[in-house]
Formats: structure tokens, C-alpha cells, sequence
């Protein structure tokens, strides 16, 4: 009976064993999983040119499982926030309409009030304004955490996002971007002071071919010192 009981007991503790230990296998490979998935996405995002179609499709798969795969939703929920605003601010500095305020075309199309442009301006600074406070926002530790705080994970899932993806959010930027933006909303007042100055003396100018052309040198002196400023 007592040889029964110990191999009953030694069965229970290798199954046991084997328990634990296909978890802990299990672990190794989602976490590996989750690592290289990490490490292929910073890969893509660094090659130029940058291929949107494959970040969207890394972005949009989860390859690991558990609360592994929360810890990648998680990460890659964030980025794609990231990303968007990215390509927002993007497309917004490749505008061809950003570089035609100040041109012959748009003087003739536009003027005298310029209401288009105008109001293109106002539009487009504002939402170069809230690009610029997201990506700021982004790039802090207390708001890469939000997207992985509320999820109700054990401490070491919060500690490996927090290790493997946030890290430290302080070399996350060198300021390019936000001087892009900063030089951009610099142009788009300095063309939005030009268009007011032409709509606030509509009789002093008049366009002759490819020229714009002023009655008044006053005016004239004026304009030049604002294009100057460009």
C-alpha cells in the first residue's frame, strides 16, 4: 500500500513539473515572439523609404498569445496612434496647397479677398498646433504606460512593456519634427500677414502676367519686407 501511495505521489509531482514547465516553455517562446516582433517593427520603421503597407501590416497581426499578446496589443495600439499622427503631419507639410499661398496662380484665383487661402491657413495651423501636442504627449512615459496600465496584467507584464518598448522616453526625439512644424506655422503666419496686407488694399495692386504690381510704395516696401521673412 505504501509503495502504491509514494508511486501515486511521485506521478502527481512529475505531472506537476511538467506543468509548470511546459508554462514556463510557453512563456520563453511568446516572450521571444513578442521581442522579435518588437525588434522587426523598429527595422521597418527605420528603412527608407519608409513602407507604410508593411508597418500597417505588422501593426494590424498579433503573432503572440495570453497576456503576451495584451502586452503587443497593447505596444502596437499605441505605435499605430503614433503613426497616424506622423503621417498626418506629413501629409500636411507635403501639401502643395501650403507652398502656392504666396504664388502668381493663387493671387489671380483667389484674390483680392483670398477667403480660400485664408481660410486654409487657419485650418491648417490649428491642426499643426494638435499634431504637435499629440506627438509631444506621445513621447512620454506617462502616456506610452496608458495603453498598458488599465488592463488588469500581473506587474512583470507591465515591467516587460515597460523594459522592452517604452524604455526611456527621454531620447524617444531630437526636436526635429517639432521645428518642422515650428518653421511651417512661421510660413503660414507670414503668408497669412502677406494675403492680409493684399485684401486690406485691394486698389493698390493688381497682377500684370506673372508680376503683381503696387500704385503705392509704401505698400509695396511693405510686402517686400514681409516676403524677405520667408
Amino acid at each position: 500500500m505504501k509503495k502504491k501511495i509514494l508511486i501515486t505521489l511521485v506521478i502527481i509531482v512529475v505531472a506537476i513539473i511538467t506543468i509548470i514547465g511546459c508554462f514556463l516553455v510557453f512563456d520563453f517562446i511568446q516572450e521571444g515572439k513578442l521581442k522579435q516582433e518588437l525588434y522587426s517593427i523598429n527595422e521597418i520603421s527605420n528603412t527608407e523609404p519608409l513602407d507604410i503597407n508593411a508597418i500597417d501590416e505588422k501593426l494590424n497581426n498579433i503573432v503572440t498569445k495570453g497576456d503576451y499578446a495584451i502586452v503587443e496589443e497593447a505596444c502596437k495600439t499605441y505605435l499605430r496612434d503614433c503613426f497616424d499622427n506622423i503621417l498626418q503631419i506629413t501629409d500636411t507639410l507635403n501639401d502643395e496647397q501650403l507652398v502656392n499661398l504666396l504664388t502668381p496662380e493663387n493671387y489671380v484665383e483667389d484674390g483680392k479677398e483670398f477667403t480660400k487661402s485664408k481660410e486654409y491657413i487657419k485650418g491648417t495651423r490649428t491642426s499643426l498646433e494638435i499634431c504637435k501636442q499629440k506627438y509631444t504627449e506621445f513621447l512620454t512615459e506617462e502616456k506610452a504606460m496608458s495603453y498598458i496600465n488599465d488592463k488588469g496584467l500581473d506587474e512583470y507584464y507591465i515591467d516587460l512593456y515597460k523594459q522592452e518598448f517604452v524604455g526611456d522616453m527621454s531620447e524617444a526625439s531630437n526636436g526635429e519634427v517639432e521645428s518642422s512644424i515650428d518653421e511651417i506655422v512661421k510660413v503660414l503666419d507670414i503668408s497669412e500677414n502677406v494675403l492680409n496686407l493684399l485684401s486690406e488694399n485691394p486698389n493698390s495692386w493688381e497682377m500684370q502676367g506673372e508680376d503683381i504690381v503696387f500704385n503705392n510704395a509704401k505698400l509695396l516696401n511693405e510686402y517686400n519686407e514681409l516676403i524677405d521673412q520667408l
